[in-house]
């Protein structure tokens, strides 16, 4: 009884592990990683754009640009092609299956995608939102945003495996609900906008600053520190919807 405990309770663990190798391993073939670095040089192209910016600091320069080329625009395209890579892909391609059909907890599948997928933006999309801080001039506005990028991106992620679980067509829903939901109905609603990943990371990457122009600030969003837990948030209710959600499907073929 006491040699067998340790086997059980360490199987989840090892599951966990082999989903996530998995997940790095296959869901992101070559093309995949180019598609996620093309975005992350685009953040690099808004911190050169940032000394365009007249007669601000390097440091409002670099907040301006990045408020809504960067965080609106960037952060959630290559997050983007993260989530649908990491199961939208697969579902369409009906190699979900090897996945689906393993004696794995099916929240276990979906933390250890959402996790994998993390992985890849905490490699990707945050080195290059800070290295575009660099670039600007402005190397102490570098960490905060590293860290809104790697939180916002995490944020995305989990959403949108929460897309691909609930409707094939990944790209599309997720790109309507990154330009429409988050976007449009956003930039009129502020309760949209506050379980919105692109206004909370913006808001996130602005609080951590000391110096940015009052017109790029958003009242009525939580800043800084309150963005993270906001973040979390939305982050959770995104996996349940999903764990919930693959606990019902019903998969025949590469179609579904």
């Amino acid at each position: 009884m006491n040699v067998s405990a340790p086997a059980t309770s360490t199987r989840p663990r090892s599951r966990f592990v082999a989903i996530l190798v998995y997940t790095l391993r296959s869901c992101f073939p070559r093309k995949r990683w180019l598609a996620v670095l093309v975005p992350c040089a685009g953040a690099i192209l808004f911190g050169l754009l940032a000394h365009a910016v007249e007669h601000e600091s390097s440091q409002r320069a670099f907040a301006t640009v990045a408020a809504d080329g960067i965080f609106g625009l960037v952060v959630p395209i290559a997050a983007l092609v993260i989530g649908d890579s990491v199961l939208g892909a697969e579902v369409r391609a009906g190699t979900f299956h090897f996945t689906w059909l393993t004696p794995t907890p099916t929240w276990l599948i979906v933390f250890g995608r959402w996790a994998g997928g993390s992985l890849v933006a905490l490699a990707t999309i945050a080195p290059a939102c800070a290295l575009a801080a660099v670039v600007a001039g402005s190397p102490e506005s570098a960490g905060p945003a590293f860290l809104a990028a790697a939180i916002g991106s995490a944020a995305y992620v989990a959403v949108f495996i929460a897309i691909a679980s609930l409707t094939h067509r990944t790209a599309v829903w997720s790109l309507a609900f990154v330009f429409l939901v988050e976007r449009l109905l956003g930039t009129a609603l502020t309760g949209i906008a506050q379980l919105s990943p692109t206004w909370e990371s913006r808001a996130m990457f602005l609080g951590f600053l000391d110096n940015v122009p009052s017109r790029i600030v958003r009242t009525g969003i939580p800043q800084g520190g309150s963005a993270i837990v906001r973040l979390a948030l939305v982050t959770v209710v995104a996996l349940v919807v999903a764990i919930w959600r693959m606990g019902h499907m019903r998969m025949s073929g590469a179609s579904d």
